[in-house]
């Protein structure tokens, strides 16, 4: 998993995986010009691997085994640094003002680190409330340090979202109704931020400390050791000679290396360059190669076994463990692909494109035999993560199982220019989730300590009269809307804060509630005008950014119906017995099934179909998914009706022929 690479951190600037590094040094050139920059990156990455790895295993090596508070006060300092130096001031001084970059960074380790070294005074001392000057002093840097981090890392309207409620402790005193709250003083609000539990140093980073950076790490050495390369060669034994067969390889290669980096734009920059142009050459129209590609990236945050940074984030805000989360987006995830699969092999049907020849697709065994080390260490990060339950554990144990077992192979063992990239990669994948993250870390902070949140829901709830469907709807906008103009992970924390305790206490399923809200935050990667998975996409087939992004919404439309299909039937999320389960999943199959096909015009056994029927059939697959017998009964009368009606007219049509 790398950085948002949302994982999620990274979304609004998308970074290339480690196999593109070349990339990522044209986008952002400064490591690249000037070796001692680089080298700079490469020790504080290394130095916060060795932290995080310190941290979470207790090595106490050199008898250093710092507390909770001042060891995420050293993760900030050096990763919010290495932004700093890797982050360009803006795209028109990329590789300028150097001096300044270096200003920042060393201000950065100079702040954080003295007040990491003060951890202890902060909480016995209650500096929180009533700090020395030099404390104060040191807050104060820090604040603007992370406000300039998340302006670089995140764009300007996470700044302006960072500022706006960052401040919000300033002012909230004066504000009307439900946004009234405890107003604070200026270096009160300083302290509180800085110095407090829920904001900077908050449950956001907090989940980038513990659990994220080894996911990252992880991420990183598949892709370094070329486990991409894998993963796409199995789809492709398994699925490149039928019909359609590289959009099928596409969307399964796809999913499985995002289950394993949680990554979207990666996702791309890694398989694109080879799926893209293989589907096109057995005639996908580019737009719709790209839009494939997109959307099958997409579903990577979605993916367990290693989703995006938001759902360690919804763990910790849920208070459960992250293989429960995990247990509870299988299905959902399966059924999105599920989705996927049908629709291409139905475009490939209706325009009767063929597979790859069999000559050029790999055998399955030797692809296996090859693989090995790969799937060793999945199998191992499943089991430490789902069997052991040591969650923050598992990718480090995972890589290293990768690490010696690709050791091996002449082609995949980390030589010493691979093992810098890896270093290199993670220092600026992790840079950017710091940077990101601390700056939400504000947003969450000035909510919580002036109170507005829970005033929020409560007046939420009471507006809506307990009537769900308005709510979740109110909510699938807001985190559509929202999705547009910063990261997944962001949206998602800002509307677990304020949305997901009126669905909660609306009767709803926490987790359910939850997932939708990260749904709807993910739409925007595939939905115009931001799109940024189709417009990566896009650039990598060569087609255009919002007809992709069009497309790929079509294609994608099984992310805007899932999430409403499993906030009122949590069997889709593993809740309730087995038979239900199966009998939800079955029924949800079929729906959509019947959907696609209304989208392909075209239906199994019968083939293409006009209009009136296309409508009617996605009618039908809609009612069907309702989970009341009458309106199911109704749809599948629709179903059974449309394909007997076509059914009809083709034999008919046949006989006038004959």
């Amino acid at each position: 998993m790398s950085a948002e690479s949302d994982r999620d951190g990274a979304e609004k600037a998308p970074l290339a995986a480690p196999g593109h590094l070349a990339e990522a040094q044209d986008d952002h050139p400064l490591p690249a010009r000037h070796r001692a920059l680089r080298i700079a990156i490469m020790v504080l990455g290394g130095l916060g691997v060795l932290l995080a790895v310190n941290q979470q295993f207790l090595l106490n090596l050199f008898g250093f085994q710092p507390l909770g508070n001042s060891y995420l006060y050293y993760l900030i300092g050096i990763f919010l640094a290495t932004a700093f130096l890797t982050l360009p001031i803006s795209t028109a001084l990329t590789g300028k003002l150097i001096w300044l970059n270096v200003i920042l960074a060393l201000l950065a380790l100079v702040s954080a680190g003295w007040l990491g070294h003060h951890g202890l005074d902060i909480i016995q001392k209650g500096w929180e409330y009533d700090a020395p000057l030099t404390a104060d002093i040191m807050a104060s840097i820090l604040i603007v340090l992370v406000l300039e981090g998340v302006r670089r890392a995140g764009g300007p309207i996470l700044l302006a979202t960072a500022l706006l409620f960052g401040t919000f402790p300033l002012y909230a005193g004066h504000m009307p109704g439900f946004l009234w709250g405890t107003q604070f003083a200026p270096i009160e609000t300083v302290r509180a931020h800085v110095l407090g539990v829920e904001s900077i140093i908050g449950i956001p980073m907090q989940v980038v400390a513990e659990l994220v950076i080894g996911f990252v790490i992880f991420g990183s050495v598949l892709v370094i050791t070329k486990g991409s390369d894998f993963f796409m060669e199995l789809a492709s034994a398994l699925l490149g000679h039928s019909r359609g067969g590289p959009a099928k390889v596409a969307v399964m290669g796809s999913g499985i290396l995002g289950s394993l980096s949680g990554s979207v734009i990666s996702n791309i920059l890694t398989s694109g360059p080879f799926s893209i142009p293989t589907m096109r050459r057995v005639g996908y129209p580019a737009t719709y190669a790209a839009a494939i590609e997109s959307c099958a990236s997409t579903g990577a945050t979605l993916m367990p076994p290693v989703m995006g940074t938001v759902a360690f984030v919804m763990a910790s805000f849920l208070g459960v463990q992250y293989s429960t989360i995990v247990i509870a987006a299988i299905i959902p995830a399966l059924l999105f692909y599920a989705a996927l699969l049908l629709q291409v092999d139905m475009f490939a049907a209706r325009r009767g494109l063929h597979g790859l020849p069999k000559s050029e697709t790999p055998d399955i065994w030797p692809v296996l035999k090859r693989g090995w080390p790969y799937l060793l260490s999945l199998g191992v990060l499943i089991f430490v993560l789902m069997g052991l339950r040591l969650e923050a554990r598992s990718p480090y144990y995972a890589s290293l199982v990768m690490l010696v077992a690709t050791a091996f192979n002449r082609e995949t063992r980390l030589t010493l220019s691979r093992a810098k990239e890896l270093v290199f990669d993670v220092a600026k994948n992790v840079s950017n989730l710091v940077a990101v993250l601390c700056g939400i870390g504000l947003v969450v902070g000035g909510l919580s300590y002036t109170g507005v949140a829970g005033a929020f829901s409560r007046e939420l709830l009471l507006y809506a009269g307990g009537n769900t469907a308005l709510m979740l709807i109110a909510g699938a906008v807001t985190s559509f809307v929202l999705g547009m103009g910063m990261t997944v992970t962001a949206c998602y924390i800002f509307l677990s804060i304020l949305l997901a305790p009126a669905l909660v206490q609306a009767g709803l399923n926490p987790i359910a509630s939850h997932l939708f809200i990260l749904y709807w935050g993910m739409l925007s990667y595939i939905t115009p005008p931001v799109a940024l998975a189709a417009i990566t996409a896009a650039n990598v087939a060569g087609s255009k950014p919002m007809q992709t992004g069009f497309t790929s919404m079509r294609l994608g439309l099984p992310l805007f119906v899932l999430p409403f299909i499993f906030v009122y039937d949590p069997a889709l999320i593993m809740v309730g017995d087995w038979l239900s389960i199966a009998e939800r999943v079955g029924i949800t199959l079929v729906a959509l099934w019947a959907v696609t096909s209304a989208f392909e015009s075209w239906i199994y056994k019968v083939g293409r179909i006009d209009l009136l029927s296309r409508v009617v059939f996605g009618a039908g697959g809609l009612l069907i998914i309702v989970p009341e017998l009458l309106t199911s009964l109704i749809g599948a009368g629709l179903l059974v009706a449309v394909i007997a009606i076509n059914l009809m007219v083709q034999r008919r049509g046949r006989d006038a022929e004959a």
